[in-house]
């Protein structure tokens, strides 16, 4: 007789071993059993899977998808499929929701926030706006569907710059929630009228410039891949004008950006500064190249929540779906469509 879970997953079944836990789904590996039942899965629900650049690998080798933020957005807006499974932190599958209302979204595990996207709410966001009432709003993709729907613009580190640069320069911009990518955005197109919100990503804030310059003096000959969210992102300009590495060695770039440059440079090693979760798409891009963390332990807990576990509870249960609200879904559009017109993306893997 066949005995069935509180779920109603057949017991004995695969998805029978999955352990709920505070600190996220476990209890599966990722072996020719697992993979063999997303893809069962996947093609039962018509659904397409989206990592981003820090999930674990065997999420990212699984997904039909793999990017930054504004790529995988993209790809969102566009998909054939019924169900998107967004392997990533709760913003990411909000804007998937977001551009693709019809669908059905899931989330892995909905416990997967971002420290960057809660260090700014709605309310806080209205304040500021009453300060400067004729300033443009330019929000980083890393904020909650509430946010978007008061902001003129998104963006994410791989087009801050162009949005920045399409905006009028007589105009006033707020940029949030990122100070550090604020910073970098302000110091290239040299706007001065940009007021800069004070919020930033935990995980990057916290590789920082001493161990760069610890790493990059004990690697001369290797270049850096710098992500602009890092708090290190000036120290590596300061390394450079002190002489004390070459400007042509060290590039801030997108988690896009870095695949992109990973597959032209000549470089034997390249020191990333990044979620480590980053190094696993760069060795696939140049497996001749020797990429090293520049802080090993500069792991998102967020987006290693999205465990095998997790993705095969999602797609057997339908869990966790991603809702947003009608009016707010509708104020958010606008400037997430702006932010997916604007500037490049590299092309997603797979």
């Amino acid at each position: 007789m066949t005995t069935l879970t509180d779920s109603g997953v057949q017991a004995g079944s695969l998805a029978d071993r999955i352990v709920n836990s505070p600190a996220g789904y476990s209890g599966i590996e990722p072996d020719d059993e697992w993979v063999a039942e997303i893809l069962r899965l996947k093609e039962e629900r018509n659904a397409t899977i989206l990592a981003h650049n820090y999930q674990l690998p065997a999420i990212q080798d699984i997904a039909d998808h793999v990017g930054d933020s504004l790529a995988l957005a993209r790809i969102a807006a566009t998909a054939a499929e019924d169900t998107i499974v967004f392997c990533g932190v709760h913003f990411m599958a909000e804007t998937a929701k977001i551009l693709s209302p019809d669908k059905m979204v899931l989330l892995p595990d909905t416990r997967a926030g971002c420290s960057l996207a809660d260090s700014i709410t709605a309310e806080e966001l209205r304040a500021w706006r009453d300060e400067f009432p004729d300033a443009v709003v330019v929000s980083y993709v890393n904020t909650t569907a509430a946010v978007k729907a008061l902001t003129d613009y998104c963006c994410t580190s791989s087009n801050a710059v162009d949005v920045v640069n399409a905006i009028d320069p007589d105009r006033e911009v707020l940029f949030l929630p990122d100070q550090f990518l604020g910073q970098h955005v302000k110091r290239v197109t040299g706007r001065e009228n940009m007021h800069i919100w004070a919020g930033e990503c935990h995980v990057h804030a916290a590789i920082n410039g001493d161990e760069l310059e610890e790493k990059a003096r004990a690697n001369p000959e290797a270049e850096l891949f710098v992500h602009p969210e890092c708090g290190c992102a000036t120290s590596s300009l300061y390394l450079v004008s002190e002489g004390h590495f070459p400007e042509d060695q060290v590039k801030i770039l997108s988690t896009g950006g870095m695949l992109e440059e990973a597959a032209r440079t000549g470089a034997r090693k390249v020191l990333v500064a990044t979620e480590v979760g980053m190094i696993h798409q760069l060795r696939k891009a140049a497996p001749q190249v020797d990429f090293e963390a520049v802080n090993r332990k500069a792991a998102c807990k967020f987006m290693k929540m999205i465990t095998p576990a997790a993705l095969l509870r999602s797609l057997t249960e339908g869990a966790d779906e991603i809702h947003v609200d009608a009016e707010t879904a509708r104020l958010a559009a606008r400037s997430v469509q702006r932010m997916i017109s604007i500037g490049h993306s590299v092309p997603v893997s797979k």
